[in-house]
């Protein structure tokens, strides 16, 4: 089988989808599948069913999820590039010396884990870590809360906090003896609903390759998931002016930025607030690219004691 080069070489989903198996996990899936004109098994993509079933199968497969559902109206993320940024997480902590810690005590904090709570469940089964959800969205937190009492075996390792202002991202979150070893953030993307229209619309044009003019918002998401005051650039820089307030509480801060015409403010920020060290980690999923921005005040003689 042709493997997804792009992906990490730890990605369990490097090769394509193994249908049976996934059935075997969800049988509804089967409703969904069908042999595209080169012969291979797949699914449609802008049919939101398709995708959560999908979700449901991979989760269930790969992770050991056995019990895992959204809303219809939440984000439906997919899990190859969410697990990505976990594999490329796991190498940062690992540094120089390429051990991966795999145990609990790595503490990582997901903010606006959204009711999929799907990283902190790849993060835990993957690496053992243990992981603080974080959202301004009650009702997306009791479904991820549903999801953790529905798998007992995960759930004691998995804490959800809301955040109760949705003008700070740390502050009302962490307390003075919090410490964890990473945050992590898949921010709002775009500015407005329109422009999360537009988006979706272009995205579903491409996996129909045709000229629908109706967008349907087949990866769901809400208002938090998806678009904020300012896009990407204005919810990211408030989180780097706000990191200096927690500077000896978080090892590395980090932050998915999908438009790379951001780099450039962002960086330039994270040294006017003098971060000891910066990195940009690139991610491909297929047409898409994104990057992973990660930045530490911590010095690197005292990174071994924090977290």
């Amino acid at each position: 089988m042709t493997e997804k080069s792009n992906l990490h070489p730890r990605n369990l989903h490097r090769n394509p989808y193994d249908f049976d198996q996934l059935i075997s996990c969800v049988p509804e899936l089967k409703h969904y599948v069908f042999k595209n004109s080169y012969g291979n098994l797949t699914i449609n993509f802008s049919i939101p069913k398709a995708v959560k079933l999908l979700n449901k199968a991979l989760l269930h497969h790969f992770y050991q999820v056995k019990s895992w559902d959204i809303p219809n109206e939440n984000l439906c993320p997919p899990i190859p590039g969410r697990a990505d940024y976990i594999h490329y997480i796991a190498d940062l902590l690992a540094g120089n010396s390429k051990v991966i810690p795999k145990d609990s005590s790595v503490k990582g904090l997901d903010i606006g884990t959204g009711a999929n709570l799907v990283y902190p469940l790849i993060a835990h089964q993957s690496y053992g870590w243990e992981m603080l959800g974080t959202d301004i969205d009650q009702k997306s937190l009791d479904n991820a809360q549903k999801i953790l009492d529905e798998n007992p075996a995960i759930s004691e390792n998995i804490q959800l906090k809301l955040q109760t202002d949705s003008q700070y991202i740390f502050k009302n979150i962490l307390n003075s003896q919090d410490k964890f070893t990473f945050s992590m953030c898949n921010p709002p993307f775009h500015d407005s609903e329109e422009s999360a229209i537009k988006g979706n619309l272009r995205k579903t044009k491409n996996l129909h390759k045709s000229k629908i003019q109706k967008p349907n918002l087949n990866f769901g998401g809400q208002q938090a998931e998806l678009w904020c005051e300012g896009g990407e650039i204005a919810f990211i820089s408030q989180m780097i002016e706000e990191s200096v307030l927690y500077s000896s509480q978080i090892l590395w801060f980090t932050c998915l930025v999908s438009k790379k015409e951001n780099l450039f403010k962002l960086t330039s920020l994270l040294k006017k607030i003098d971060a000891l060290e910066v990195k940009i980690i690139d991610m491909a999923h297929g047409q898409k690219v994104s990057r992973i921005l990660a930045w530490t005040f911590i010095p690197k003689n005292r990174r071994n004691s924090l977290g």
